[in-house]
């Protein structure tokens, strides 16, 4: 990559040599070759069993977080463990309809914004660091425009209405999706 140094580096599923993996991290982390380390879709359980057989704590994990799955549980226990999260996935890739979901859109007309912009103010205002994915220049400016209003307490509690505590994508503890993610990995 020719750079002297990455901000963060992250282990992308909590599946095969975890461990070994974390511990060469760790091993870039003192190098000062990353700044940060952490983990993505691991959950709470994963999380504890890391930090405690590791002695390193993540700086982040990465996790689908969105109004249909808000990880509310998740994030208070990575919050009493100085963890942030982040969203991956912050609009469900449009699944659900989102961006018609009629709460969505009556809050886009009353702030006078749009949806993507009430899902990124929401993940904001919740503490969750949310980068979405997005190659027009349009759409990038959009996503950066959310910090000129603010979602009151009423509307915020209406968006946690929406969540289902289910992944849109697929279950990250489902002994099948474990089985496809493994072989996907090995066919690579």
């Amino acid at each position: 990559m020719q750079l002297d140094y990455l901000d963060l580096y992250l282990i992308h599923q909590p599946y095969g040599d975890v461990f070994g993996s974390w511990r060469a991290l760790g091993e870039l982390l003192s190098e000062g070759r990353v700044r940060s380390i952490g983990v993505s879709n691991f959950e709470s359980d994963r999380v504890m069993d890391l930090m405690l057989n590791s002695g390193l704590v993540p700086a982040i994990n990465q996790v689908e977080t969105h109004p249909f799955q808000q990880q509310i549980e998740l994030q208070e226990f990575l919050k009493q463990n100085n963890i942030h999260t982040e969203s991956w996935a912050p609009f469900a890739a449009g699944r659900n309809n989102i961006f018609s979901n009629e709460l969505l859109l009556s809050l886009a007309k009353k702030y006078n914004k749009s949806v993507s912009q009430i899902i990124l103010r929401w993940l904001i205002q919740r503490n969750i660091v949310a980068i979405p994915k997005s190659i027009h220049r349009e759409r990038i400016v959009e996503n950066f425009a959310i910090f000129d209003f603010e979602i009151s307490n009423k509307d915020m509690s209406e968006i946690a209405s929406l969540d289902t505590r289910k992944s849109v994508f697929f279950d990250h503890r489902d002994p099948a999706s474990v089985k496809r993610i493994s072989e996907m990995k090995l066919n690579i």
